[in-house]
């Protein structure tokens, strides 16, 4: 994954004074959070139901390589193939080809966070394809020429006015056609269905995957996950090696936990269960409508280092995005600011997880460990505990700044010698009385303006604990 010259902070900072940017996400954060409440508040056995979930995907990742090979057999029994890659480069490689030796000019991609994560539509393009997203959002970021900035809500950051001047210099979109939002998602429609009728291969991604079936499950709200596997000649579907359920009755209970923790919905608008390509006999199809071929691209891309991990229960994620919405650090900074295809709680240990904490170290620091996430999981993952071992093995690996190093150094011996410690509490005390101003600091020096440039810290007591506990005890 490409890194960006910019550091975490700096685009922290960014995100912090972007005013339009906290608008954007305190309304639509808000949204989504109310709505998930509500869908499970409406649901009596959802806590049971969350139990039963976490059970299904921890079941599955513990037997992960039996589910896979059960799964790929089931899909070529269906008459689908499937393609294993280790790498990014290998799935890009593989799709490619695929495309290539069958003259694919123009390309409709239905959201997939793993071609996100692979850059495929670079490579595609590359080697002259026109490639196009058709969920509205990811449509958005791609004419924007942006990277989707949350897993489920790809364009959370903009307003609707954003996209009225987007449509206008892109699509060049008239006043009627943006009167109202109705009107500009008419207006997409009326594009992207022409893109449909022209497409020669149609990429998706894979919400779950049943192994007794060989089927991909897709979900949107849009249609355009359909018309993507249906229209072209060529599917070819992207899937996560840990995407698998075992039996269609669990995908039932998936389903009806990933509507109700992303979108606050009972379910979602289509769900799209694919099993094989259309059928044919004779060599002649026997059904109206799906594509001729259905390949599958099986992905590890850094997933099976993390199996065999004290991360291997982040593997659990159903990609719903609730904890993102739940996390005060996203509700502040929103997702460009992680530079990365996953962002938010989870993002900050898969990025880490799958490609190292070189560079990406900054990204646990990014939660105020309140626990929201975890408790707003569908499948109950510990998202805390993760980014503690990922932040203690930063340390391990001397990943953190120096003065950081410096200054626990220095803490540790005072800690460990109670006359250094509380002559140092004094001393700190007794500087911080004198540069208060009616009991607040305004401005602290070196890395510790990162608290005061935001917010006033408030002076340390003029006794400490201990000494106001003896003087208790000596009355």
């Amino acid at each position: 994954m490409a890194v960006s010259n910019v550091t975490f902070y700096e685009r922290v900072e960014e995100a912090l004074h972007d005013r339009q940017l906290q608008t954007a996400l305190d309304i639509s954060t808000t949204r989504f959070t109310t709505g998930r409440k509500n869908a499970l508040a409406a649901l009596p056995e959802a806590e049971a139901l969350r139990d039963h979930a976490r059970r299904i995907r921890a079941h599955t990742i513990a037997h992960l390589d039996r589910y896979l090979a059960q799964f790929a057999d089931a899909v070529e029994q269906a008459g689908g193939q499937v393609h294993w890659a280790e790498t990014a480069a290998e799935a890009n490689h593989i799709v490619a080809n695929l495309a290539l030796s069958r003259n694919v000019k123009n390309v409709v991609k239905s959201k997939s966070m793993v071609s996100e994560e692979l850059h495929l539509n670079q490579t595609l393009e590359a080697h002259g394809m026109r490639v196009v997203e058709t969920d509205l959002g990811e449509y958005i970021a791609q004419l924007a020429e942006e990277k989707p900035s949350h897993i489920i809500a790809p364009v959370i950051h903009k307003t609707r006015e954003d996209v009225a001047n987007l449509f206008r210099r892109k699509l060049q979109a008239t006043d009627e056609d943006l009167t109202d939002v109705p009107h500009m998602t008419a207006l997409a429609r009326r594009v992207l269905r022409n893109e449909f009728l022209q497409a020669d291969m149609g990429v998706s991604g894979c919400n779950f995957a049943v192994a007794e079936t060989g089927s991909i499950c897709l979900v949107t709200n849009e249609g355009n996950g359909r018309l993507t596997t249906t229209t072209p000649r060529l599917h070819v579907a992207l899937m996560g090696m840990e995407r698998l359920v075992p039996t269609m009755e669990d995908l039932g209970v998936m389903l009806q936990i990933l509507a109700r923790s992303a979108t606050g919905q009972k379910t979602s608008v289509y769900t799209n269960i694919i099993t094989g390509p259309r059928r044919t006999a004779a060599g002649q199809p026997v059904e109206p409508d799906g594509p001729d071929e259905l390949h599958v691209v099986i992905i590890d891309n850094g997933r099976s280092q993390i199996l065999g991990s004290e991360l291997a229960e982040i593997l659990y994620c159903i990609r719903c995005g609730a904890c993102l919405n739940a996390c005060p650090v996203y509700q502040q900074i929103g997702g460009h600011a992680y530079n990365s295809v996953y962002q938010g709680p989870v993002g900050s240990v898969v990025t880490p997880g799958l490609y190292g904490l070189d560079p990406w170290h900054e990204l646990p620091q990014a939660s105020t460990l309140c626990g929201a996430c975890r408790e707003v999981c569908p499948v109950r993952i510990n998202i805390p505990r993760m980014l503690l071992k990922l932040r203690s093995e930063a340390v391990e690996a001397g990943l953190n700044p120096g003065w950081l190093k410096w200054s626990l150094g220095l803490y540790r011996q005072a800690v460990v010698r109670p006359s250094k410690y509380h002559f140092g509490s004094q001393l700190t005390s007794w500087i911080s009385q004198k540069v208060a101003d009616n009991g607040w600091i305004k401005n602290l020096p070196g890395p510790l303006s990162g608290w005061t440039d935001h917010r006033d810290f408030p002076a340390l007591a003029k006794k400490s604990f201990s000494q106001r506990w003896r003087e208790e005890r000596n009355q």
